[in-house]
């Protein structure tokens, strides 16, 4: 059994307001954290050195995201527009306006050659960050209510919306599947295996299924998750299902028995809804209201500085 971190290393005040959420980056190096100050920070979370601050959303940033190289963040928000950032220069490079309403959530293609967005307008856009159009290139609009959360894999495209589906988009043939699971669905997931897909609903409920044929193959319960959005992730290795709460706690379950494995408790002072998994190692983050905290195994020893 996969040791799961449960040792709280570190917490870190963003002085961003409410942390609206936070993200490994591709490495598992840094990390991004958005706030409802308007600013995207980028981190060193493991020292707790804040390395640079991007500052260009007129409202709350619900959304950042670093590309696979590290060179550029996108993020998002309630203003309506994405932005593109050089990660050293601090600048921003494009501003993608075309959504009706607020976006919720941010992803880059693999080579980071275009940014999705997916709005409360029930829309999804495909901007493509190289060309100097200002319009998408795609907007698909088969959602008939918000777009809550965005994710790629190499030629695939997630999408979850509050009209209770889970829509798959594949690229290569142009083809879109949809998967009921009748609640509405704040956030989702690719396994790293790249064979299921991992919903969250406001029923308290996680549910895994097979990305090919939308088979229900496991339910994650005994999280409380009924207003508002709180995000589920996996962990480094597949084997366990990882997920805030609105109580405070965090919760893992074992991925192939589906039962809750273990919990913290008081992982946070209100809704812990933002939690995120290293690439690579047993180290995870969680979000909760104006800070992050840095959680490790219990064998855990810091390297000496």
């Amino acid at each position: 059994m996969s040791e799961l971190p449960k040792k709280l290393t570190s917490t870190t005040d963003c002085k961003q307001g409410v942390v609206r959420g936070v993200r490994f980056n591709a490495d598992g190096n840094y990390c991004l954290t958005c706030g409802s100050d308007k600013s995207v920070k980028l981190w060193n979370p493991h020292r707790k050195i804040l390395l640079k601050t991007y500052q260009g959303h007129g409202y709350d940033v619900l959304d950042a995201v670093s590309s696979f190289d590290n060179s550029l963040i996108a993020s998002c928000g309630t203003d309506k527009i994405a932005i593109l950032w050089d990660v050293a220069t601090g600048q921003s490079l494009r501003k993608f306006r075309g959504h009706l309403a607020i976006i919720n959530s941010v992803a880059f293609n693999e080579e980071a050659s275009v940014i999705l967005t997916g709005s409360v307008d029930s829309s999804t856009r495909v901007w493509d960050c190289r060309s100097k159009s200002f319009d998408p290139v795609q907007v698909l609009k088969e959602a008939k209510d918000s777009v809550t959360s965005v994710k790629t894999s190499d030629y695939e495209l997630l999408t979850a919306s509050a009209d209770g589906y889970v829509r798959r988009y594949d690229l290569r043939n142009g083809q879109m599947h949809m998967d009921c699971v009748g609640k509405p669905v704040t956030c989702v997931n690719f396994t790293k295996d790249g064979q299921c897909m991992l919903a969250s609903s406001l029923d308290s409920t996680l549910r895994l299924l097979d990305k090919d044929n939308g088979e229900l193959l496991g339910e994650y319960t005994g999280h409380k998750n009924s207003e508002f959005k709180v995000e589920s992730c996996l962990n480094n290795t597949d084997s366990h299902i990882v997920s805030g709460s609105e109580d405070g706690r965090i919760c893992f379950w074992d991925l192939v028995e589906g039962t809750m494995s273990s919990t913290i408790a008081d992982a946070g002072d209100g809704v812990v809804h933002s939690v995120t998994f290293h690439p690579t190692e047993a180290c995870m983050l969680s979000a909760a209201q104006g800070s992050f905290k840095v959680w490790r195994t219990e064998d855990y020893e810091p390297e000496k500085s």
